[in-house]
């Protein structure tokens, strides 16, 4: 935990800020004894949101559907970019 004086949070509001934002409690001090303490909110929890790939596959592609020799061509050329 870091401290600040009342001088420090009116001089270098910024410094402090960067502490809070950067998850650290900040007790403030006045004359030696602590008089608040700043904490960071706490963080609510982000809702995961999965990918929909047979949509980007859909978007990229459309219907298409590739023969089992188009998937070799592009195959094989994958593969000689990575040897050369």
């Amino acid at each position: 935990m870091k401290t600040a004086t009342v001088a420090d949070l009116r001089n270098n509001f910024r410094r402090v800020s960067a502490l809070i934002d950067n998850g650290e409690s900040v007790d403030i001090t006045r004359r030696g004894r602590v008089v608040a303490r700043l904490v960071p909110p706490v963080a609510t929890p982000k809702k995961l949101v999965k990918p929909d790939w047979k949509a980007q596959i859909k978007k990229i592609w459309g219907d298409r559907v590739f023969s089992a020799a188009e998937v070799k061509a592009m195959r094989d050329a994958e593969l000689e970019g990575e040897e050369g």
